[in-house]
């Protein structure tokens, strides 16, 4: 492959008017590169396309490369390891994830398992496993690994032989809720922190977020280089990832963020098994053309890894170019095909295609033929590939690998429509895996599935360790411990919360007051993230710009248009904001990043990622689930929150339900304060809950941008507004609304965030009627009724027994906020919900929530019908 490309491969679709000329110019050309070598001719490429543009000869060169691998064998770094060894080891642990998975399913064939991805990526896996994978140790930061999720099998049979799992553990693959039942540790179906926090690093199960979070989390490492905090220098972000999987939006949505960021940092390997689960990838094209076109037109450094080295002979020998034609023609539905048949059918139907590809396989054997590697499976060109996007700079690296899914499985699912889903084998097929990897199984072993792991002291074992102790240690391993950050007293950052009680201001206002007074704290403020989409001006943070800077990996190359103003728009390489454009899958990405910091670097980060409170759970909701999974601490601030407060924003602004999804997730605390005493003191609780305590929780707040009348948090409310509600006042009924001193009427008020003011509102106009009321603040809808789910007595039934009054609840979101504490109401009462179902409208404040019927006049009306 390191000869010339053939002159008739270079222009397939061109009329060669004058071949004569065009053989002169290919020959200066090769004088060229052999007298100056390749960076003068790449420069005199350049050279040529602008002379080209400024005749207007409307020409580009096409973006791609022929179908073989990047590396020319010539060039190819040397193997460093014991090859027999390394082969050796890769086919026990073949074989342990196939027992595993195969093991499972006939004693219980629901629970899944795929054998198929990890058997096609395991060399993949391996390479960087045995060469390239650092452990976080005295000497390293450690690397960060994404791993394809459906290959979890695989790195199982690799902790196995490390001996950090047991036989019995594989035994209780995806039995978690078993497995300790019979003294075994419960092996999760995919990467996940929050099941196995020692254990999986990221979770990538659900496909496109391992691959966005990834350079999000690589270009954090900047972020916390550029900013003086940690020396991420040396470390890499590895992701192995599918290439069905590069169909997902968030897998290609910050390819460019990579390239101008200038990741170097970071490796992505694409398993190009051409397959997904029902088929083909791209069966009428070929995936790998596409996906290198992709990267390099965003700007990635690309290494395609086609060919394995039996075809090196094969490429040497085709000088009439008929080998790369025929490999450039065949799609990869027929190249699948070609994967599922023997050599005799590859013969007849591949190489016979023309004389000049069946004179190159003459001399083979169809043993020989059906032996011909694809690149991704032969240890020596991945290891090339690795090696080579190691060390290159500049730019992000994609390594894009060429296997067959299912490899070596045989006709029972090697390159087979079925074989993703493959987890059963007829004795035959083990037979044959077995002598395909010569395995030392004997025929009963076999068919009963029997483990193998050799002697402790056994040269594969020793090995084995010996290359993982020059990386650091085993992989993957989450690390906990991470320094605990002193936390400023509430009222050096929040002190006017309390003080200034009858000023009108939003909770958003007051929180990003909040904010700036933590950032400027000696302590805690270096650690402080705040991120956002493109929203900081409309959420008032303008003033943070002079403040603490806009990140920026290479500072401010330009003067801001409005840089006489004391609110310009500021970016440097120290900054501390994330100002992350309209993305947010990237502003959540980033959050990740920063929430988890504790766990992938050993260093503190307290993230707050501010945005419409639409565009988070509703909009991202998976990637905060997997946030979630990889257990983060830091705050999402749901701002411009509800369905009635964003005013004419519409339909597609207004939230309503995203406490709702909050409350599904358990590791989420959500609260809708209506004050900034009560922000304050939520905010201070959740940062000592993460910071000090460290415990695995994050917080979801909601804030506004209506201005109205602060009122001081009640003596004593702290722990109450933490629990989720206090009761804020008694309003009693005006005395001359009462007839003959008749005893008042009384009625019970919940309300929560924006809403409560309606609902002070409505006690006001209920007092006019002679009725009283007590009005309770909620902030925490979901914190009450996870409270009742906990306890036999639940908080909220204390805070309301002792009275029979009815019990009215307004919200600016969904009813089924405030119907998830019906089930823990005093026994008895009447209770009714007041919210915003159904869809948004354009509108002032004022009519929104009486078409909502949440309004203090609705309230009233509730509060008159519960008393009838």
């Amino acid at each position: 492959m390191s000869s010339p490309i053939p002159t008739n491969m270079l222009l397939p679709n061109a009329v060669d008017i004058d071949p004569e000329e065009t053989a002169e110019w290919h020959e200066a050309f090769q004088s060229l590169v052999e007298a100056h070598g390749p960076q003068r001719a790449a420069f005199m490429l350049d050279e040529l396309a602008r002379l080209a543009a400024s005749q207007s000869v409307r020409w580009r060169p096409t973006l791609g490369t022929p179908y073989v691998n990047t590396i020319p064998a010539a060039q190819q770094a040397a193997f460093p390891g014991d090859l027999a060894m390394e082969e050796k080891l890769g086919a026990l642990m073949r074989w342990n994830a196939l027992a595993m998975v195969v093991r499972a399913n006939a004693a219980y064939g629901e629970l899944g398992g795929h054998i198929a991805s990890y058997a096609s990526a395991a060399d993949l896996f391996e390479v960087g496993f045995n060469h390239f994978f650092h452990a976080r140790s005295e000497q390293h930061g450690g690397d960060l690994v994404f791993l394809q999720p459906h290959s979890a099998p695989g790195v199982y049979a690799r902790a196995y032989l490390e001996g950090r799992l047991t036989e019995q553990d594989l035994s209780f693959y995806r039995q978690e809720l078993t497995a300790p039942q019979h003294g075994a540790r419960g092996l999760s179906s995919y990467p996940h922190p929050y099941l196995m926090p020692d254990f999986w690093q990221f979770p990538t199960g659900s496909m496109g977020i391992g691959p966005i979070s990834s350079i999000y989390q690589a270009r954090f490492m900047h972020y916390l280089t550029d900013r003086g905090l940690l020396n991420c220098t040396g470390r890499k972000v590895w992701g192995i990832f599918g290439d069905g999987e590069m169909d997902e939006p968030e897998s290609m949505s910050a390819l460019t963020l990579a390239a101008r960021e200038r990741l170097d940092n970071l490796v992505w390997v694409v398993n190009c098994n051409l397959q997904r689960l029902d088929g083909p990838v791209r069966g009428n094209s070929r995936v790998i053309d596409e996906l290198e076109r992709l990267f390099q037109g965003a700007g990635w450094n690309v290494i395609k890894v086609l060919w394995g080295s039996d075809w090196d002979g094969l490429f040497a020998r085709d000088h009439s170019g008929a080998l790369m034609r025929a490999l450039s023609n065949t799609v990869d539905g027929q190249m699948q095909t070609f994967a599922a048949k023997d050599g005799r059918y590859n013969r007849e139907h591949f190489f016979g295609q023309t004389p000049e590809l069946a004179q190159l396989v003459e001399g083979m054997s169809d043993e020989q033929i059906d032996a011909l590697r694809r690149g991704g499976h032969d240890l020596v060109k991945i290891h090339a590939a690795y090696a080579a996007a190691a060390t290159h700079t500049g730019t992000p690296t994609v390594i894009l690998a060429h296997t067959k899914k299912g490899y070596g499985m045989g006709s029972a699912g090697q390159g087979r429509m079925t074989t993703h889903s493959h987890k059963k084998f007829e004795d035959t097929d083990l037979l044959g895996f077995r002598d395909r990897f010569k395995l030392p199984l004997t025929d009963e072993q076999t068919l009963g599935l029997s483990f193998y792991k050799p002697t402790p002291d056994s040269p594969e074992l020793q090995y084995l360790r010996k290359r993982r102790e020059a990386l650091g240690g085993p992989m993957p391993v989450r690390h906990t411990a991470a320094p605990v950050l002193d936390l400023p007293a509430i009222d050096n950052y929040a002190g006017f919360a309390a003080k200034e009680a009858g000023r009108e201001m939003s909770t958003t206002m007051a929180f990003v007051r909040m904010l700036g007074g933590l950032l400027r704290d000696a302590q805690l403020g270096p650690r402080i993230v705040p991120i956002v989409a493109d929203e900081a001006r409309t959420f008032g943070m303008a003033n943070l710009f002079k403040q603490v800077g806009i990140y920026s990996s290479v500072g401010q190359r330009y003067e801001p248009e409005d840089i006489g103003s004391i609110l310009s728009y500021r970016e440097a390489i120290d900054g501390q904001i994330l100002e992350e454009g309209i993305s947010e899958a990237g502003a959540i990405s980033s959050w990740v990043a920063a929430a988890t910091s504790y766990s992938v670097h050993g260093i503190a980060m307290l993230p707050f990622y501010i945005y419409y409170s639409m565009f988070g759970f509703q909009r991202v909701g998976d990637l905060i689930w997997a946030a979630a999974d990889q257990r983060p601490r830091g705050f999402l601030i749901g701002a411009t929150s509800g369905r009635t407060t964003l005013a004419g924003e519409g339909l597609q602004h207004q939230d309503g339900s995203s406490h709702l999804m909050a409350s599904t997730i358990p590791n989420c605390k959500s609260y809708d304060p209506a004050f900034a005493g009560e922000l304050a003191v939520i905010v201070d609780r959740g940062m000592r809950e993460m910071v000090t305590e460290q415990r695995d929780v994050f917080y979801y707040i909601t804030i506004t941008n209506e201005n109205y009348a602060q009122r001081p948090l009640p003596d004593g409310a702290a722990e109450a507004v933490l629990r989720g509600a206090y009761l804020f006042e008694r309003v009693e009924a005006d005395a001359a609304a009462l007839a003959g001193g008749a005893a008042p009427q009384r009625v019970v008020l919940l309300g929560s965030g924006a809403i409560f003011t309606e609902v002070l509102q409505a006690a006001k106009q209920l007092a006019a009627r002679g009725i009283a009321s007590d009005v309770y603040s909620v902030t925490s809808w979901t914190e009450l009724a996870r409270d009742g789910q906990g306890h036999q007595q639940a908080y909220i039934t204390g805070l309301l027994e002792g009275s029979p009054a009815p019990i009215v609840a307004a919200t600016d979101y969904v009813r089924l906020l405030p119907e998830s504490i019906r089930a823990y109401l005093p026994p008895g009462r009447r209770y009714v919900t007041l919210g915003t179902d159904g869809f948004g409208r354009s509108d002032t404040r004022a009519a929104l929530r009486k078409f909502f019927q949440v309004d203090a006049n609705a309230i009233e009306q509730a509060a008159l019908r519960s008393l009838a």
